[in-house]
């Protein structure tokens, strides 16, 4: 069993190792390694999701207290999202998962400068959506849960298939298309109003589960996707 900085050296080694490895292979990749990592962080995500023409929510990354008692001054109801997930345990060992949730800025303090935090004005909605793009399919799923953050408790989650409108289906593209991306998992929150709300895309989301719920041929168009020359 290593220490836990013999661990992380380990990990560390083999992640570069293999990743130089990895990227030299020649052929289709869903998504190539470098188009994902460039699209992974957050506030690249934002930046663009705005430019292209999302409805994006305030969002402020700031270590300043002071900095989100003056935002949420101006907004209201705050959620916090991590930028990143971190490898967590609790006290037994168990794996810790930080979700999105309303915070109460009263309760925050000056230990926020410790890193930088994102912060974002609480969409009002009734319900979440995943808008999965493989290669030219577009599948939109409904998710109903009674939690800010569905992933909390998938057993008080449901599943309906719906239409994607023209203008989110046009932007998701455009938002592969920009960062070099075949393939992306995109949530939405669906506002009260009908609004299409962004909260960002993961290059590597999972999928298949939403198939089991659905029937939506999912992997037929990763498979088709992968097929294409």
């Amino acid at each position: 069993m290593l220490s836990g900085q013999d661990g992380r050296f380990a990990k560390e080694q083999a992640k570069h190792g293999m990743a130089g490895i990895l990227s030299g292979v020649r052929g289709r990749w869903v998504n190539h390694l470098w188009r994902s990592l460039e699209a992974e962080f957050k506030p690249t995500q934002l930046a663009v999701a705005r430019e292209l023409g999302f409805v994006v929510p305030p969002t402020i990354i700031t270590n300043r207290y002071d900095d989100v008692r003056e935002f949420a001054s101006t907004y209201g109801r705050l959620v916090y999202k991590p930028l990143q997930n971190a490898d967590l345990t609790g006290p037994d060992g168990d794996a810790l998962m930080i979700w999105v949730d309303e915070v109460d800025p009263a309760e925050l303090d000056e230990s926020i400068r410790l890193t930088l935090h994102l912060f974002q004005a609480k969409v009002d909605k009734r319900a979440d959506v995943r808008v999965t793009v493989i290669g030219d399919e577009v599948f939109s799923v409904r998710i109903d849960s009674p939690h800010v953050d569905w992933r909390r408790d998938y057993d008080q989650v449901s599943y309906t298939v719906i239409d994607t409108p023209r203008a989110v289906e046009r932007a998701c593209r455009r938002y592969l298309e920009r960062f070099g991306l075949l393939f992306g998992a995109f949530d939405f929150g669906l506002a009260y109003d009908g609004t299409w709300v962004w909260y960002e895309c993961n290059a590597g989301g999972q999928w298949h589960w939403l198939e089991l719920e659905t029937g939506l041929p999912m992997t037929a168009a990763m498979a088709d996707l992968l097929e294409t020359a």
